[in-house]
């Protein structure tokens, strides 16, 4: 059996195939999951009534090679999983107070952003930008690469050829096509995503501009020729959304905004040609956001 990559699903799951002295050793784990970690072999026997070769037998049957192996991946999981393990207000807030929360919580992280924005950083951008051939926008996972796709919707518009991907392999191959006069825009909540810090060092081998919008002090925020740097905290309430993807999107706005001024004829055309193109599917005339 392979290790499990979720224990404590896994320690969940195969109730019904331990033993029944494993099963004890299951149960108490499950029931302490806070203090394992402080725990040795030894204490976990005596708590759980069994010998030490029942709890080597537990980690054997998980997938572990032995005791020290599942303590190392349970305090990994423990430390990712505590949150949700009961985590979260129980209180059931009416739709007017979760109106307030959400909202309030995304004016205060888009101030406290305001407040952490190197103007300079943002000049520098958007003049790259402006003047660009083609960008690539990068990102990984549900949020980044979302945002990255938003990126590219907001500034083909200007008339300035551009993508987004998602996928590390096509960011790599997209990253290697690109030259003097291109722009690859790395996004990441976490500045530690591999995919993105590879196509990053590719493209600047060819000769392109890198841009960064990540988190303070990373990896991905050294490795670009430009880096926006924001450090945003999650809020504890785990049913809320992501706060910093809004943030970017609001960033990423900005930059649009301060490109399209740079250009204003050309971008003035392209919004107009976009604009009549949609004018057959909808009688309104009137100023409108520039595809529904």
């Amino acid at each position: 059996m392979n290790r499990p990559i979720d224990i404590i699903s896994a320690i969940r799951q195969l109730e019904g195939v331990f033993s029944k002295r494993e099963q004890l050793v299951a149960d108490y784990i499950l029931s302490n999951l806070e203090e394992i970690s402080w725990l040795s072999q030894i204490d976990i026997a005596e708590a759980a009534n069994v010998s030490v070769a029942t709890v080597n037998r537990f980690c054997v049957t998980l997938g572990c090679e032995g005791f020290r192996d599942f303590k190392i991946t349970l305090a990994q999981s423990v430390a990712v999983s505590l949150q949700y393990l009961g985590g979260g207000s129980r209180d059931k807030p009416e739709s007017h107070q979760l109106v307030t929360q959400v909202f309030g919580a995304l004016i205060d992280t888009l101030n406290l952003a305001r407040s952490q924005l190197d103007s300079d950083a943002i000049q520098r951008a958007i003049d790259v930008l402006a003047d660009c051939r083609r960008i690539a926008f990068i990102g990984v996972g549900g949020g980044s690469a979302n945002v990255a796709r938003e990126g590219a919707n907001r500034f083909f518009r200007l008339g300035i050829p551009a993508e987004a991907h998602a996928d590390g392999y096509l960011q790599r191959m997209v990253a290697s096509t690109l030259s003097d006069g291109d722009v690859v825009f790395a996004i990441s909540a976490s500045g530690q995503a591999a995919e993105l810090l590879d196509s990053v060092r590719i493209a600047r081998q060819y000769g392109a501009k890198t841009i960064c919008l990540t988190r303070a002090q990373t990896e991905l925020a050294a490795s670009a020729d430009i880096t926006i740097e924001i450090d945003v905290p999650e809020d504890q309430d785990i049913y809320k959304p992501s706060a910093s993807r809004l943030v970017f999107i609001a960033i990423l706005d900005v930059l649009a905004a301060g490109a399209a001024r740079k250009r204003p004829e050309k971008v003035k055309e392209y919004l107009r040609r976009i604009r009549t193109s949609l004018v057959s599917l909808s009688s309104d005339t009137g100023p409108k956001p520039i595809g529904d």
